[in-house]
């Protein structure tokens, strides 16, 4: 069977990883073609020794190349602000976008939870390396217990923050706000990331409050527990830290004005680490494997989808 064509749109730490990720791990994938925006990127450098097709005019240049004509995914790794432009010329041609920005054109996707839902969507949005770290606990509490009120917090090394991360720290956190809610079954959420200048670098560490009502603490851990093996099928980096944590929450603790009145509340904590392949970064920078890995896994089922509805026809 052939493989489905790739492009990548970003030549930073992102989309670099990400087309290492093709080119080694796939098998139903091939890269195309690379677009950046910097000729000189040290993306752009690679790709063209590993003789791929490369512009450095964006998406526009990329549309011209030869090699677009059998391109059928586009995985966008920019920023937010760049992705409506660049959605709006690929949908246009009949591309699916896989989206690693924090634009939200098109549904949320977290694959351990909701990717069977969204197969068939133009446009996916990958949320956010600390979605794809934490969402899924969420879900998981979620699917035990109503979660009244769920709070990331994502630590990440400033070196394995490039320029496209740090442009949308506003984004990344409504975005990831958003997406605990919709994806991850929250009441209400929020989300904090935290870029740490330590040297040497930390790998990425990501905490997960969980305000509930249930205090069946063997069936929530076990769900925790489900969902982190499940994540660690795409990411092996990918591990809990400690025990999942269950406190009372005092009747006089601020917590209480987040939850519904007469509640009688526990916080679940769930403390996680992410180490990467170091595929392209080294492995502190999970925040970078983790969400590569996602929108991998996401082209790739997408891509063996809709092959296999040809082949019904």
């Amino acid at each position: 069977m052939s493989k489905a064509k790739v492009a990548v749109i970003g030549s930073g730490n992102i989309g670099t990883d990400l087309m290492i990720k093709v080119l080694r791990l796939s098998e139903t994938l091939e890269i195309a073609a690379m677009a950046g925006i910097d000729p000189d990127s040290d993306g752009l450098a690679r790709a063209r020794r590993l003789k791929l097709a490369t512009t450095h005019e964006g998406v526009d240049g990329l549309v011209r190349l030869d090699e677009f004509t059998d391109v059928r995914y586009v995985f966008d790794a920019t920023s937010a602000g760049a992705h409506q432009y660049h959605d709006e010329v690929l949908r246009a041609l009949g591309r699916t976008v896989i989206d690693l920005t924090p634009a939200a054109v098109g549904p949320y996707v977290v694959p351990p939870v909701n990717l069977e839902a969204h197969l068939d969507a133009p446009n996916v949005n990958m949320v956010t390396c600390g979605g794809q770290a934490t969402i899924p606990i969420v879900a998981a509490v979620a699917a035990v217990t109503p979660v009244h009120y769920a709070e990331i917090v994502a630590s990440i090394s400033s070196r394995s923050a490039g320029p496209g991360t740090r442009a949308n720290i506003d984004e990344f956190t409504e975005t990831t706000t958003a997406a605990i809610e919709q994806v991850g079954g929250a009441e209400r959420g929020k989300a904090i990331i935290v870029l740490n200048p330590a040297e040497p670098p930390l790998i990425m560490r990501d905490t997960v409050y969980c305000l509930v009502s249930d205090d069946d603490t063997e069936a929530i851990t076990a769900s925790v527990e489900t969902m982190v093996g499940r994540v660690q099928a795409y990411v092996p980096g990918y591990r809990l830290k400690q025990k999942v944590q269950f406190d009372a929450v005092a009747v006089d603790d601020p917590l209480r004005a987040l939850l519904p009145s007469g509640a009688a509340p526990v916080k679940v904590s769930v403390f996680l680490e992410v180490e990467g392949a170091a595929h392209y970064l080294p492995a502190y920078a999970g925040n970078l494997d983790i969400m590569t890995s996602a929108a991998l896994g996401t082209a790739e089922r997408i891509a063996a989808r809709r092959s296999g509805e040809g082949s019904a026809r």
